[in-house]
């Protein structure tokens, strides 16, 4: 071959490298301006919206309920104490913590022999004092004849005394005579004198053993009383408690043996606010007798009573606050309530209408919601919070019809654009299965990106990172962290 033909040869060929090299020069280019525009079409901010529960602001009329904690007490409760000290000779077989009694059972008794001799000697003194008031009474009458007597012998002596100043008169009789007359009439009138006085004594005596007598008979009633009493009985129906006393055990004077409680008249003490007190009030400012719920938990099992408000305590005691109101319970069910059983008490308010109820996390702190505007932009309201009602609200001046959001969340605010989500009436068909999150296939060169970025971030910590870069190695990424990160990236 020659020169010419080797230099030709060379030449196309050089010539068809270069082309080549232009064409793979020109795909590179398109590729990097491809890419380029892909990842700025990627990484254009996009708005999000939220899918967000909502509910329906209903304007109705609820009454609120106040809920407190109290404790059951029997307002008739007897302390069984002894009135006489002694041995306890005999104690009823319901005489025993728990044991129930019937009106009229006798419960203990303490040894009467004692007490049998004081009624004895009592009635025998009482019997000596009347023999005496009957003998002062018979001295009483003989001193009346005696008086009688005496009465008549000085009239004698009057009508004696008056002939015998006749006779000396008319001359027949003599001065001696009329002087004897005297004396004697003088004897009389002291002899009556003493008769009325020994009478006037023997009154006294009489007057005296009267008042004996009276006393007698009330150290016998004390003494009969003081034997009553060493027998004890019950007053009324109960259920014994604390009981201290055994059969031929010495018990002093006073000393309590036991409780016996009513258990059917029972009531329960709680405790409320002022202000809560205030709202139970009616419009005479007088406690309003309202029916409340008690609520008392057994296990799983729950038991309901009703009870009427009744009264209000009349101070507050030492170092508590509030109000103590007393309910009296309607037919209590003995089996499952006792006096002591702690119980959990609804006190129904005066009815509040239009008002709407929403759950507490729909609003703020300081009664801020959210509602559904226009374009389904979130807008927020303030509402009038005016009361709680478990993890419910109840609010006044509301926009009732419209909608709002039934949970606040930290991304959350006005202006936010959201997916409106009604809840699902009582019924209806469960919802579908959630769709999987969206994934995207990352070329090599964005992946690094990304795991560069991480890798160098300070504020992640290292749980964190290590969990999305687990989530970078994988052959699909969610489109989530993607963006998440590629706009911190451009920050």
């Amino acid at each position: 071959m020659g020169t010419f033909t080797r230099s030709l040869f060379g030449l196309i060929v050089g010539a068809g490298s270069l082309g080549a090299l232009l064409f793979a020069g020109g795909q590179i280019y398109h590729a990097v301006q491809d890419s380029a525009a892909t990842q700025t079409e990627v990484r254009r901010p996009k708005e999000r919206i939220f899918a967000v529960n909502v509910g329906t602001l209903q304007a109705e009329t609820i009454t609120p309920v106040i809920t407190s904690y109290g404790k059951l007490y029997s307002w008739r409760t007897l302390e069984l104490r002894s009135s006489v000290a002694g041995s306890v000779v005999e104690l009823a077989d319901s005489f025993r913590d728990g044991g129930e009694v019937s009106k009229g059972d006798v419960l203990f008794r303490v040894n009467p022999a004692r007490l049998e001799t004081s009624v004895a000697l009592a009635s025998s003194d009482l019997d000596e004092t009347v023999a005496g008031l009957a003998e002062a009474k018979a001295a009483v009458e003989l001193a009346k004849l005696e008086v009688t007597a005496a009465t008549t012998q000085l009239k004698v002596r009057q009508l004696a005394l008056a002939r015998q100043e006749e006779l000396r008169d008319r001359g027949v009789g003599t001065a001696e005579l009329v002087e004897s007359a005297a004396l004697a009439l003088s004897s009389a009138e002291q002899a009556l004198l003493s008769r009325r006085q020994v009478q006037a004594q023997n009154e006294a005596r009489v007057a005296q053993s009267e008042i004996a007598v009276d006393r007698r008979k009330i150290a016998l009633d004390e003494a009969r009383r003081t034997l009553a009493e060493a027998t004890v009985v019950a007053p009324f129906a109960g259920v014994m408690s604390g009981v201290s006393a055994v059969r031929g055990g010495l018990v002093s004077m006073n000393e309590k043996l036991g409780e016996l409680i009513d258990p059917t008249a029972m009531e329960v003490a709680f405790r409320v606010t002022n202000t809560q007190f205030a709202r139970l009030l009616n419009n005479e400012g007088k406690l309003r007798k309202a029916e409340v719920t008690l609520l008392l938990q057994h296990g799983r099992t729950r038991t309901e009573a009703k009870a009427k408000v009744e009264r209000a305590g009349a101070e507050v005691g030492e170092g508590q606050v509030g109000r103590l109101v007393y309910a009296r319970l309607v037919d209590p069910d003995l089996t499952l309530l006792r006096p002591g059983d702690f119980v959990t008490v609804e006190i129904p308010e005066r009815p509040l209408s239009d008002v709407a109820r929403i759950p507490g996390t729909a609003a703020s702190a300081d009664g801020r919601i959210l509602v559904i505007g226009t374009g389904d932009r979130l807008e927020e309201v303030q509402v009038k919070m005016l009361r709680q009602q478990g993890d419910d609200l109840i609010v006044g001046a509301a926009p009732f019809g419209r909608q709002y959001v039934l949970a606040r969340a930290q991304q959350l605010g006005p202006g936010i654009q959201v997916e409106p989500v009604s809840p699902q009436p009582e019924g209806a068909a469960a919802p579908a299965e959630p769709a999987a999150p969206e994934t995207i296939m990352l070329d090599e060169e964005r992946r690094a990106r990304l795991i560069a970025f991480v890798e160098a971030s300070e504020n992640m910590q290292a749980a964190s990172k290590e969990k999305v870069l687990g989530e970078l190695a994988k052959p699909e990424v969610l489109l989530e962290i993607v963006e998440r990160f590629e706009a911190k990236m451009e920050q």
